[in-house]
């Protein structure tokens, strides 16, 4: 696969980012809509009057609910967006390395950085002796380098230095920016369908038997398997529009960085035998990782995941390392 450049990947997903954020609101407001035109189909408009059309109704609730519902998004997004370094080290156990506790790592990243004309970003440990590592961050400020403990002492200085490279890449790519904004936008769907199935299990513990109580749980329902499909096709569609190729692309950079290849192959080969970080959860903070945590799905389903994958095979970008 041929590098494309650093120049253009970065304007490449620059545009994506403008893409996504124009995308966003277009959807909750289309899922506000289709939740009204529910309410009003249903016949819960809280309306007075009964002569009605279903699109007037339709079109009364949501004049009257869209702002709350896009003021509520807007405020969680804000937040997210500018709380998602703590957002993922909490999600990752990630904690600070300071020079004094590895003066090997901190010498490997600066020495790429300096090399790169790269400001340092700031690097992470997650106390795992599995073998993972990822890039996280939006600006200069808080971009961030986080490395298992397992990694660090499990792969030599080549290895180690093309690991970090792939990393350095992602943020020289803007990656990093492309994927906290994917993440903060499903995690808003994700937040929406969580709550509704709450709600849908609270009022069936509690709930009598009065037929309002009963459309007011059906609309719940619906809203939740509407909720729920959306935030898959979202989920699918962001990992899609990121795609599988920037790490293709990070990896070519790291060839570029170290003009050594084969050290990351190496280092790709080790981590594919353990990537499991026990402490990540969240399959939209898992995507981050220079290997996908989890164990592989394997004969006909693996084939068919692998469509919907964040991460290309590491076979097949092993593969190709080994033949620049």
């Amino acid at each position: 696969m041929g590098y494309v450049g650093i120049q253009t990947q970065k304007s490449r997903n620059d545009f994506r980012s403008m893409l996504l954020l124009f995308m966003f609101p277009c959807l909750v407001v289309g899922m506000v809509y289709l939740f009204c035109i529910m309410l009003a189909w249903l016949g819960i408009t809280g309306e007075t009057d009964a002569e009605g059309v279903l699109w007037l109704k339709a079109n009364s609730i949501f004049l009257k609910s869209a702002p709350y519902a896009l003021g509520g998004v807007f405020v969680w997004f804000i937040i997210a967006y500018f709380f998602n370094t703590g957002i993922i080290k909490a999600s990752t156990g990630a904690k600070s390395l300071e020079r004094r506790e590895n003066k090997r790592v901190y010498n490997l990243v600066e020495n790429l950085c300096m090399s790169r004309g790269m400001k340092t970003p700031k690097i992470n440990i997650i106390y795992d002796d599995s073998l993972n590592a990822f890039a996280s961050g939006i600006n200069e400020r808080t971009y961030t380098v986080t490395l298992s403990k397992g990694i660090i002492e499990k792969l030599d200085d080549e290895e180690l230095e093309a690991v970090i490279a792939h990393e350095l890449s992602h943020i020289r790519n803007h990656d990093v920016r492309l994927l906290i904004v994917s993440i903060v936008f499903v995690g808003v769907f994700s937040m929406v369908a969580v709550t509704a199935w709450r709600t849908i299990q609270y009022s069936s513990f509690t709930g009598s038997g009065k037929d309002d109580k009963k459309g007011s749980t059906l609309i719940i329902m619906l809203l939740a398997a509407i909720v729920a499909a959306i935030g898959y096709f979202i989920a699918t569609l962001m990992r899609f529009a990121i795609s599988r190729k920037r790490e293709y692309l990070a990896d070519a950079g790291s060839a570029e960085m170290t003009k050594n290849p084969r050290a990351l192959a190496s280092a790709l080969r080790k981590i594919s035998k353990d990537p499991d970080i026990e402490a990540v959860k969240r399959e939209d903070v898992a995507q981050l990782f220079i290997q996908h945590p989890g164990k592989q799905s394997v004969g006909f389903m693996g084939k068919l995941g692998g469509l919907f994958a964040t991460h290309p095979p590491i076979e097949e970008r092993i593969r190709i390392l080994e033949q620049f």
